[in-house]
């Protein structure tokens, strides 16, 4: 069983500045919690055991986040507030930890990932980028549904979703036979970085989640700069995939790229709206708004 998952927190997150000069990109809130508790929460309910986090030295913030907070819970503690002590003191379950280590250098996502090699040992693993938040339909969330095939068929698996053709030029797109049904697998060719419309082999393009074996690592070893002279992941894939099937999952959730200011914004929206407690009055507020 996978139980494990990579995260990788070290970029900078020049698409959010001026905010992330002095802020993590991944701490800015939707609605009323950082959008890496979202990740952690997608990755937990999917099985995940231990979160790794990739980081760089001035992201402390995200492992304080998870870490414990004796004065405050006291606080909260003796002023009676235990709804909001609650809030902060199962972030995540006592069963999951959270461990993290540092990547020296921005090298790339595939650097970012075997910085994290000792960690994750001779063990199958996810990886989630933190800055694609998806919010899921089902009570089996995509993630879990990706690790319930890798270990059906044990192969590796890219979570895909649909595109209008014209914006295939701004992903990586895979190259199938046919595009699956929502919630299936396919086995897949390659990934086309960016393809110019009319020439993409499909029109899937790559979200930000990986189930991937152990022996990615030792390609990732071997795997030579490329792409703005980084390692990178898809590269590592390609050279697996001469010894071994890789499939393209398509999700049925929907995706938000919390990286750029504008995907954010519609995160804020759609998290706001179905917000237990906020939503209703949030939503009567855009009435309001009558923008």
């Amino acid at each position: 069983m996978i139980k494990k998952a990579i995260l990788p927190v070290a970029g900078l997150g020049t698409r959010f500045l001026p905010a992330s000069k002095s802020i993590p990109k991944e701490m800015v809130t939707v609605v009323d919690r950082p959008a890496i508790e979202y990740v952690v929460k997608e990755a937990v309910a999917a099985g995940i055991e231990q979160i790794i986090l990739v980081t760089h030295s001035s992201k402390a913030s995200i492992e304080n986040y998870f870490d414990r907070n004796f004065e405050l819970e006291t606080t909260l503690e003796n002023k009676k507030k235990y709804d909001l002590l609650k809030s902060i003191t199962e972030i995540v379950p006592d069963h999951v930890s959270i461990v993290s280590v540092r990547q020296p250098q921005p090298l790339g996502l595939g650097h970012a990932v075997l910085c994290a090699k000792d960690i994750v040992g001779n063990e199958a693993f996810a990886v989630l980028l933190p800055d694609v938040l998806v919010k899921d339909t089902d009570l089996k969330n995509d993630l879990a549904q990706m690790i319930e095939r890798f270990n059906e068929v044990n192969a590796s698996q890219i979570m895909v979703e649909a595109v209008p053709d014209h914006m295939v030029d701004q992903y990586g797109i895979v190259d199938v036979e046919h595009s699956p049904e929502e919630g299936k697998s396919i086995v897949m060719q390659g990934i086309v970085e960016k393809p110019a419309a009319g020439t993409a082999p499909s029109n899937l393009s790559v979200v930000g989640r990986y189930v991937l074996p152990a022996q990615i690592m030792k390609l990732l070893q071997e795997t030579p700069k490329g792409a703005g002279n980084e390692i990178q992941l898809t590269d590592a894939i390609a050279m697996l995939q001469k010894t071994e099937a890789v499939e393209a999952y398509r999700m049925k959730g929907q995706t938000f790229d919390c990286g750029s200011k504008l995907g954010y914004l519609k995160a804020v929206l759609r998290y706001g709206v179905d917000h237990p407690q906020l939503g209703d009055d949030f939503k009567a507020m855009i009435q309001e708004l009558n923008l």
